[in-house]
């Protein structure tokens, strides 16, 4: 067998264990919301954001309106401004402290509850960071290497040259999820291979060290993709999104600005006619309606009612949280005093964990 047929085979193969491990992480989500109806306070969520930039549309309707449906239902929550991994897809890690303010803004504008969840950062928690170090040593570089989303990453890094913090990106994650003993990640599909990592660590530091850790569980979100106003994925990196701290003003500009096609009726296609169908998606989440139901109203009125229509509604929804925004910046004392309180809670756990770690390890660390 040539090279090129033995990449090709591995290629097939790797797709369709691809598929195979998306229907069977969407059985157990299924299997997994009936538990947490159950019984929340089994689970443990932890999630969390790159800051990059301001977090937009596609976030609220992705991740943040399900970290605060599962925060409702009483599950303990997890959040973590990741800002250590700023640094794993480009050189320098500019405007930090502002990124991480307006974040924590947003996360309390849109409902998340710090007295039920915990939000923390990375750099505020060495311990957690210290699992690193031990976590390494259960994986090998080809198993990082071959990793697809570590692939589609360096693919899209900013960097001059791919940093050996990207290989390790997956097993900084294992680190974030275990250091508090999360059991349930929410995800989306493309990031089962990051969780898969975390799996593989917790699974082989168990079997060399003991049982300390939990193989944590993928909740598949169900939200669909939306697009950015280029009509590609809607993304903090490529400035084609709308940011959940622009004003009524901005938001409709945006849209307007946002790319359609030339067919004049209004359908909702995604396979074929992506930007409109995402326009309409974006009305319909909004309005809490049926996509279909959204473009059949709107008919043969164009994009220039589309857009009005998305405009409107995304204007309507949005109202409330950013007014909530524009109270607690008004109060940005109370705002950092909950990331201090976070970084206190997260600071004595993943002591603890760094600390049973060692005892299991004979005090290796």
């Amino acid at each position: 067998m040539n090279t090129a047929t033995a990449t090709a085979t591995a290629d097939g193969f790797a797709a369709v264990e691809s598929v195979s491990a998306a229907v069977s992480a969407r059985r157990r989500s299924a299997e997994l919301e009936e538990e947490i109806r159950r019984t929340p306070e089994r689970f443990r969520v932890m999630t969390g954001d790159r800051p990059t930039g301001p977090l937009h549309l596609g976030h609220y309707f992705g991740t943040l309106h399900n970290r605060v449906r599962l925060q409702d239902l009483g599950v303990d929550v997890f959040v973590i401004i990741a800002d250590y991994q700023v640094l794993t897809d480009r050189d320098v890690a500019d405007r930090l402290t502002g990124h991480m303010e307006a974040m924590l803004l947003d996360y309390l504008a849109v409902g998340i509850d710090p007295a039920r969840s915990t939000v923390f950062n990375h750099s505020a928690v060495p311990a957690l960071n210290q699992l690193m170090l031990p976590f390494l040593s259960l994986v090998s570089v080809a198993e990082l290497n071959r990793n697809p989303t570590v692939k589609d990453e360096i693919a899209h890094s900013r960097q001059s040259a791919v940093s050996g913090l990207m290989f390790t990106y997956p097993v900084h994650q294992a680190a974030d999820i275990l250091f508090c003993k999360g059991n349930l990640v929410p995800v989306g599909q493309d990031q089962l291979p990051h969780l898969e990592v975390t799996r593989t660590v917790a699974r082989r530091f168990n079997e060399r060290y003991g049982a300390v850790f939990p193989e944590p569980d993928a909740l598949l979100s169900a939200a669909p993709l939306l697009l950015g106003t280029d009509g590609t994925k809607m993304s903090k990196s490529r400035g084609n999104s709308i940011a959940l701290g622009a004003t009524a003003d901005e938001t409709a500009r945006l849209i307007k600005g946002a790319r359609t096609d030339a067919e004049r009726h209004i359908t909702y296609e995604p396979e074929t006619r992506p930007g409109v169908s995402s326009l309409v998606l974006l009305a319909a989440l909004c309005l809490d309606r049926d996509p279909h139901a959204v473009a059949e109203e709107i008919g043969g009125g164009g994009a220039a009612a589309l857009k009005r229509t998305v405009a409107e509604a995304v204007n309507a929804r949005m109202a409330p949280i950013r007014a909530r925004r524009a109270e607690y910046a008004r109060d940005m004392g109370y705002v950092r005093s909950v990331l201090r309180a976070g970084n206190e809670r997260a600071v004595e756990i993943a002591g603890a964990t760094l600390d049973e770690v060692r005892g299991a390890m004979g005090g290796v660390l």
